[in-house]
């Protein structure tokens, strides 16, 4: 099994594991690019006035220490050289490390000729490239590489392409210096945030996994649900989405969680395609859980524009329901398989009591005296309140060490100590590593309620553990007599693995946000979003609901085979301008961040989808079951994640969007449970006993009914009155200023046909005669209809679509009408749901007595 688990893991951060001086060359370059990476982000630099990087120098060290470690790690073949490195590959290495570093040696004078760039310079950018695409396909393989080259061929082949995707084309010198010179392809946003932010996260989740906290998070999930009915599948579970929470990779979280989980799901009855689909829709929907999201949070920070707090408030109420789905199903197939719970060597009361009970209600209390102590030493402590919390911290930091030293657990899980029948109490298994709960309270404490950025959060959290892995052992060894000298070793050696393991596992995302960035390079060279939002838009005749299904499937395709950074920057600059623009060209208001969401977790998705699904591979290579069939499998389970998106694009309250108090918040949650835990029995045929045909319709149907009350209320009370464009501006002066309002366009197709569209604008400031004008629309009065006569230029008007010459008239609009409480709604499917349960619960008590 370790055996297995390594492999996959040597997939992710190199398959050459060399001996001698070759090793120490990897291993002192992970370690000086973590160090590197420190130091950008502490404030020693500022102090001292030495060592302060700009955005773009740190870009290019980032993506050269990267670069470099991939020509070092990762052999030219899969079967390549394991146990040296090859001279030609140092060349290439160093080759590549020049090109990466280039915008850094000679940054001013790249500076001082932007846009003239000199021979040498193209020759470094054209060799970069290459380079870059070559470590791509080493350490990716070639999904992303075939990308970036199909994108690169599309800039250099517009001029020879249909009509439909035509455009002028590019120069080799000017894709170039695009591409690589500047920052608008290879180190672009994508390489800042990785160099910012992705890389002390994955550093963090490093750390802590070395210290010990994965396998924490493991101990504590078996010890509360492992023995329930199919326990260790529930157990994974939970273990999943803890480790998910700050992994950034669905196959790192399969192996770490599903070595231990796997067999013991097989052990308990779960067939191997099934026990490893359950580990990977677990570990898949690890990269959906906040606060890191696979590092894709810090991107949507950058590429919408919002505070990293409302991006994790939008995301997490889908994360969780999809998690408590997972845990339903996997309640539901133990209870169809026939199987039951491991009694308890204490009562069930008692199991209770200390498992829920002291979990979370001892958290809560444990977070809120927490908050109370930094509150009252911040106030007390005045200018010092820095230095005197990180004393508090550290002096709770030791206490908890002795309280653990009193009542130790063995350091290294071994998968017999969790089958059921010798598990830890909730409360050891607590107890048994709470001090790994700090530096996670820290960073949440930083980014919440001190509101610093993420990356400053993040590295005051990595300091805390820093004093964990140098300390703890030491610590244990001291508190229960030991000679410390063992201990102290044990801790650096401990801290100096996760420096290396930390910038080994950020190897592969480091080249794939560069190779991603050729994607958006391309985008803003070309144009090519408006191609794709044409063809989506053609394909799906004007069907927003067949839109957003053709705009899911393109993006598990795209989404095949790459890591979560580089499956988010693709699906987000590819697919997530075509549904604003189709939203918006249909009269839809669409908030971005929903945009967004949507995309990233239908890429996401492709992680367990076939014939790619990178989880299900590794997944299959520890339970021994056709990776095939656990990932459709996995994709059937993940049917309850898959809906989500296409519930709140349309529902943004499940987003927290429009969400203003506790019972509105209240309602939402109870409903989107309710809807999705209704959902999960429909897919599985089985809520309170087997489903018959009609009641898996019902339940749908209800589930629906629950997500989407405002639908049926659109029905009986239309929420607008179509009034022709001719009573416009009386409208007008009764709405208020960022009021959204529809116009209905007449518009002419290229071909000549005319079409209606409705387009949502929101209402500027000044009088209601004004309004159009405002808007970009220049009109005269025929008839009931106003007669356009021209777009204004960047004009709200034309940023919608609408093309002087080809807007016709504006035919009318639409006003709202007052409409009921949606909430209204939710009464009759939950009745439906209770008569159906109740016709199971006699069903259920019949066969009983039957039997």
């Amino acid at each position: 099994m370790q055996e297995t688990q390594a492999s996959f893991v040597a997939e992710e951060i190199g398959r050459r594991h060399p001996k001698g001086w070759h090793w120490r060359v990897i291993s002192g370059t992970a370690i000086l690019w973590s160090l590197f990476q420190l130091w950008v982000a502490s404030p020693i630099p500022y102090a001292f006035g030495f060592g302060v990087f700009n955005d773009t120098e740190t870009r290019s060290i980032h993506l050269g220490f990267a670069i470099f470690l991939v020509f070092l790690s990762f052999p030219w073949r899969t079967q390549g050289a394991t146990d040296r490195i090859p001279l030609i590959d140092w060349a290439l290495g160093l080759l590549a490390t020049f090109c990466a570093l280039y915008l850094f040696l000679f940054y001013e004078g790249l500076s001082g000729r932007a846009g003239d760039p000199t021979q040498l310079d193209i020759g470094v950018a054209v060799v970069g490239l290459a380079l870059l695409l070559e470590a791509t396909r080493r350490a990716l393989g070639w999904p992303l590489t075939i990308i970036a080259l199909v994108f690169l061929g599309y800039t250099f082949a517009g001029p020879w392409l249909p009509d439909v995707m035509a455009h002028k084309g590019a120069s080799l010198e000017r894709v170039a210096s695009h591409q690589w010179l500047g920052t608008e392809g290879v180190f672009g946003v994508a390489v800042g945030v990785s160099a910012g932010f992705v890389f002390l996260f994955v550093l963090f989740g490093s750390m802590l996994e070395q210290a010990g906290g994965g396998q924490y998070f493991i101990r504590v999930a078996y010890s509360l649900v492992g023995h329930l009915r199919g326990g260790p599948a529930k157990a994974g579970v939970l273990a999943s989405g803890l480790t998910g929470m700050i992994s950034g990779s669905s196959i790192a979280n399969v192996v770490t969680t599903g070595t231990f989980t796997i067999p013991l799901m097989k052990k308990v009855g779960f067939p191997g395609f099934r026990a490893g689909a359950i580990e990977v829709a677990a570990s898949t929907n690890g990269q959906l859980m906040p606060p890191v999201m696979g590092a894709a949070a810090f991107l949507m920070v950058e590429y919408l524009n919002i505070s990293y707090l409302e991006v994790i408030k939008h995301a997490l109420l889908p994360a969780l329901l999809s998690y408590i789905a997972l845990m339903y199903v996997v309640h539901l197939e133990a209870v169809k398989a026939g199987m039951q719970g491991h009694p308890l060597p204490y009562r069930p009361w008692r199991a209770k009591l200390l498992g829920w009970g002291l979990s979370l209600s001892g958290l809560a209390v444990f977070a809120f005296v927490a908050w109370l102590a930094v509150d009252l030493v911040t106030r007390l402590s005045g200018d010092y309140a820095f230095w005197a919390n990180g004393a508090l911290i550290l002096s709770g930091y030791v206490g908890l060490m002795y309280l653990e030293a009193r009542h130790p657990l063995p350091d290294q899980l071994d998968a017999e100590q969790l089958d059921g029948t010798q598990l830890p109490t909730p409360g050891e298994a607590l107890r048994g590593g709470l001090h790994f709960l700090l530096p996670i309270v820290v960073l949440i404490w930083c980014l919440m309620l001190l509101r610093l950025s993420p990356a400053t959060a993040v590295f005051y959290a990595i300091l805390l553990l820093v004093a964990i892995l140098l300390t703890q052992r030491p610590l244990k060894r001291l508190f229960s007599g030991q000679p410390l000298m063992p201990g102290w070793r044990a801790g650096w050696q401990d801290f100096v693995v996760a420096l290396r393991d930390g910038a080994r596992n950020m190897i592969p995302i480091g080249v794939a946000t560069a190779t991603a960035g050729i994607v958006v390079g391309t985008v803003s060279l070309t144009g090519i979003g408006q191609v794709l939002g044409d063809l989506v838009e053609i394909l799906s005749f004007g069907s927003v609901p067949l839109m957003l299904v053709l705009t899911a499937v393109i993006c598990m395709i795209l989404g095949m085979g790459l890591p979560t950074t580089a499956n988010y920057i693709v699906v987000s600059t590819l697919m997530a301008p075509v549904i604003a623009q189709l939203a918006a060209s249909h009269g839809l208001d669409i908030p971005l961040v929903a945009i967004h969401l949507f995309v990233f977790y239908f890429g996401i998705l492709a992680d367990d989808t076939p014939p790619v699904g990178l989880a299900a591979y590794a997944a299959s290579g520890i339970s021994g079951a056709d990776p095939i069939q656990t990932g459709l499998q996995s994709f059937y389970y993940d049917l309850r994640t898959a809906i989500l998106p296409f519930i709140f694009i349309f529902n943004t309250e499940l987003l927290l969007i429009g969400v203003d108090s506790i019972l509105e918040f209240v309602l939402v949650l109870a409903s989107s449970l309710a809807a999705m835990l209704l959902f999960a029995a429909a897919t599985q045929g089985w809520w309170l006993t087997k489903c018959r045909w009609w009641e898996v319709g019902a339940l749908l149907l209800i589930a629906f009914s629950l997500f989407r009350p405002g639908f049926w209320l659109d029905l009986v009370y239309p929420p607008n009155q179509t009034r022709p464009a001719a009573e416009f501006t009386q409208a007008a002066e009764s709405w208020q200023a960022g009021d959204t309002f529809k116009l209905i366009v007449e518009v002419e197709g290229d071909a000549g046909e005319v079409t209606q569209r409705t387009l949502a604008f929101q209402r500027p400031a000044g009088a209601a005669n004004q309004v159009l004008d405002k808007l970009g629309l220049v009109t005269e009065p025929a008839g009931e209809a106003l007669r356009i006569e021209t777009i204004g230029f960047m004009s709200p008007a034309e940023e919608v679509g609408l093309v002087p010459g080809f807007a016709l008239r504006v035919l009318g609009f639409e006003e709202a009408l007052p409409q009921p409480n949606k909430d209204w709604f939710l009464i009759p499917p939950l009745l439906l749901a209770g008569l159906i349960g109740w016709g199971q619960i006699r069903r259920r008590r019949v066969g009983s007595h039957a039997a």
